[in-house]
């Protein structure tokens, strides 16, 4: 039950580093234009890092975010929320698994700038990937995949925003108060930014050209000139900042179940066991 307990108090403060850094990442968006700076993950954390006790509260979020990490190996390798081992239920654990190595990267980034003053000053690793990725064999073919499955997974998460399906999840009062709405608007915007970035890797892909890549801060840039686009861009930026507001949520009310031995080996197909 301890250990439960304190994989419980892991996951939660994971969510809650989540929040902060997305929370940044957001006021990057809105503010980039007089600050300077590109509304991404690791500039969040280097923009942190310059502030009064930076290294502190950077090295708190790397360890924060590794408890995230842990969280996500938990749901798609142990299936702690139960999605099961159907065929719908394998494409949400993988797309978990994709999340925990994701932010595996960024955790190792912010201890690696909390700890040590080497470091680039931030942006985007999307065009590392791409670059990595296309210099495999069908590599293009490759890049295609990974934007498609970014393009899905943005609408999976835009949906679980529109039908309110982390409500099954994450259980707080007054579901039909402005909390649940903050939570519907950030991730139908969180997924509007993993479409584009989809996108924009995929084709990519499709031009052989890994400097088509892009992340959060090329994404927003790409829906700013769309028509109406700085309109857009802006509701986009402010719905990163509740996409920060719902983790903070997520911190507070979801509901996290630790992962026991039993589970693991209900978890892994029969046909994997032996």
């Amino acid at each position: 039950m301890r250990a439960v307990m304190r994989f419980e108090l892991l996951a939660k403060l994971g969510y809650a580093a989540r929040g902060i850094v997305f929370l940044l990442v957001a006021v990057l968006a809105l503010f980039s234009g007089i600050a300077g700076g590109q509304p991404e993950t690791k500039t969040a954390i280097s923009t942190l890092l310059q502030q009064p006790l930076g290294r502190v509260w950077v090295g708190l979020i790397g360890f924060g975010l590794l408890g995230f990490v842990a969280w996500r190996l938990a749901q798609s390798i142990a299936d702690a929320d139960g999605q099961g081992n159907d065929g719908k239920a394998m494409v949400i654990r993988t797309a978990l698994l994709a999340s925990a190595v994701t932010y595996t990267g960024l955790a190792v980034y912010a201890l690696g700038r909390a700890f040590s003053a080497s470091g680039d000053s931030g942006g985007s690793g999307e065009k590392g990937l791409a670059q990595w990725v296309m210099s495999q064999p069908s590599g293009s073919y490759v890049a295609i995949a990974i934007g498609i499955g970014l393009i899905v997974g943005g609408i999976v998460t835009g949906a679980k925003g529109a039908l309110r399906k982390f409500e099954k999840y994450v259980q707080f009062p007054d579901r039909s108060g402005v909390l649940s709405y903050i939570c519907m608007y950030g991730l139908m915007a969180r997924g509007a930014v993993f479409s584009v970035t989809g996108i924009l890797f995929a084709y990519a892909g499709f031009k052989v050209d890994p400097d088509q890549a892009g992340g959060i801060a090329d994404a927003l840039e790409w829906l700013r000139e769309l028509p109406f686009g700085s309109v857009l861009y802006v509701v986009i930026a402010i719905g990163l900042a509740a996409f920060g507001v719902y983790n903070l949520i997520a911190a507070k009310y979801r509901t996290v179940k630790g992962p026991r031995l039993d589970d693991v080996t209900r978890a892994v197909p029969l046909n994997l066991r032996h």
